[in-house]
């Protein structure tokens, strides 16, 4: 098994998007972006594991930086992203890159394990084609979130009715949830909870703060 920590950087064109192809580039760019909205924060220390053509093309097609640019919260197009790995470097996270012998579901698969402090988490996504990707697996449970619509990332203190909270919050806007994903490692344990709604709130970023003055809820992040 081939293990790198980090590496320089590669120079990459393209004003939109970086590298040849957007399901090695732009839909990696995305998947690290969303991946660190769900984890909340910048972790430390991220591994990623990289399946079939991610495994075998990463390098060639800056995936990697890609990958990375995503963590720090880069768009596809943002001109800092060929300098990912650097800027990573220099902020302290530890990035290391594992390509994988085992068949994926997916060709274009790849699980993100990240770490700071206590808290761990591991997500699986996947890059479908045209920079549009889904998330397949949360802290080991199977899930299926394309974040194409507006979807709100919760995470949560494990107690009894703060799903009916915050649903009666988005019913007072009448908004309507399309789909609900909830995940805990252990009972007692933080969870996460990702709502998809049918349709983009009048201020998404007035919802997310009333939603996040709600007791038990440690972080809300809204994404589309």
């Amino acid at each position: 098994m081939e293990v790198l920590k980090y590496r320089s950087v590669f120079d990459i064109i393209g004003p939109v998007m970086v590298g040849p192809s957007s399901s090695h580039t732009a839909g990696a760019a995305r998947i690290g972006k969303v991946c660190r909205m769900i984890f909340g924060e910048r972790p430390d220390s991220v591994e990623f594991d990289l399946y079939e053509s991610f495994a075998k093309t990463y390098r060639g097609h800056g995936t990697d930086i890609a990958l990375v640019g995503g963590i720090l919260g880069m768009e596809p197009d943002d001109p800092r992203l060929s300098d990912s790995l650097k800027i990573a470097h220099e902020q302290g996270m530890e990035v290391l890159f594992v390509p994988k012998k085992e068949i994926a579901d997916h060709p274009n698969t790849v699980t993100l394990r990240m770490i700071k402090g206590d808290l761990e988490m591991s997500i699986t996504g996947v890059s479908i084609g045209g920079g549009n990707i889904q998330i397949t697996e949360l802290n080991g449970y199977s899930i299926s979130l394309a974040m194409g619509n507006p979807t709100y990332i919760i995470i949560n203190k494990d107690v009894p009715g703060l799903l009916s909270r915050v649903s009666a919050i988005f019913m007072k806007h009448g908004l309507n949830i399309g789909k609900v994903t909830m995940t805990r490692q252990t009972k007692g344990e933080n969870g996460i909870v990702l709502l998809e709604i049918d349709d983009t709130p009048e201020d998404p970023e007035a919802l997310r703060k009333e939603i996040k003055q709600e007791s038990d809820i440690l972080s809300v992040t809204y994404f589309k």
